[in-house]
């Protein structure tokens, strides 16, 4: 009994810890839908959005106008990144692209640390420090909150997708550039418009994961890495694969820490990138667009 408890307990964490990690990556599938290129500033969007959060629930007597700021904010850094380099490229292919998110990714590493400092900053749950118990399992309040903000958001990228005129016009960029062009769509702006979603996607995951874990200028390249997988887990591209990657390699990480060790929780990440890279570079869902078009 002791040891089903247990393990309901590494289950709940996992899905926790794995929501996150699909919101990271559905940033990543955006811009990839977009560009074809990978964006590696993914990850210090989410630093950005947890320092700021923290930074803002000082001035702010509300935790959550604090998180909606902060998401705002990090999403104009997001538009104001495509704009300043992605957007000025006379010949932006995919490669081009992704090096330039690299660069964008030690800028904005560097500013985070000079505007909001190197010490690591948190702040308490949406429902305070408080833990729930279910059927003897001890669950943070906060790890609900991530699954419900998590799903919610997934659920507004979903209707954004299929019901409106901008979400129908990234959906037929992402499918055939040339041709959307020709029908009136401006590509320029459904790719300014994926840079934002991404920042959106990333500043919410710091958001709501800080309370669980101090945010600190120098992490963005371990979340990016780790969004990064999770995308390739559950294929490039695919909305429907950003929530089974993420999933899957939270509850990884959560079993292989609570079976092997906690020092290897990192380790798991590399390890599942290069399985998938090796038996099935496609994914575990395969290649897909974002919706179906």
């Amino acid at each position: 009994m002791q040891t089903a408890t247990a393990l309901l307990q590494v289950l709940s964490a996992g899905i926790g810890t794995g929501a996150v990690y699909a919101l990271v990556a559905l940033g990543f599938n955006v811009v990839f839908k977009s560009t074809g290129a990978m964006n590696f500033a993914q990850g210090e969007w989410v630093v950005m959005g947890g320092m700021v959060t923290a930074l803002l629930i000082g001035a702010f007597s509300s935790i959550g106008l604090a998180v909606v700021t902060a998401v705002v904010l990090v999403g104009i850094v997001g538009l104001l990144s495509e704009r300043l380099t992605v957007q000025p490229l006379k010949k932006p292919d995919a490669l081009v692209i992704t090096l330039v998110t690299i660069g964008l990714s030690i800028v904005s590493r560097s500013l985070v640390m000079l505007v909001l400092g190197k010490k690591p900053v948190g702040y308490s749950g949406f429902s305070g420090n408080t833990a729930l118990s279910v059927g003897g399992v001890s669950i943070q309040s906060q790890t609900l909150w991530i699954i419900a903000i998590t799903l919610a958001f997934l659920v507004v990228m979903h209707a954004f997708f299929e019901r409106t005129i901008l979400g129908k016009a990234l959906r037929a960029a992402a499918a055939d550039r040339e041709a959307a062009a020709i029908v009136g769509v401006n590509v320029g702006s459904t790719v300014l418009l994926s840079f934002g979603i991404a920042a959106l996607a990333g500043a919410l995951a710091g958001a709501i994961v800080t309370p669980l874990t101090l945010a600190s200028y120098d992490q963005g390249a371990m979340f990016g890495f780790k969004g990064f997988s999770a995308a390739m887990l559950g294929g490039l591209g695919s909305l429907p694969g950003a929530v089974v990657g993420g999933l899957a390699l939270g509850l990884l990480e959560a079993f292989g820490s609570f079976y092997i060790s906690s020092d290897f929780k990192d380790a798991i990440a590399f390890a599942v990138l290069l399985l998938i890279l090796f038996v099935r570079p496609s994914g575990l869902l395969g290649r897909a667009d974002i919706v179906k078009v």
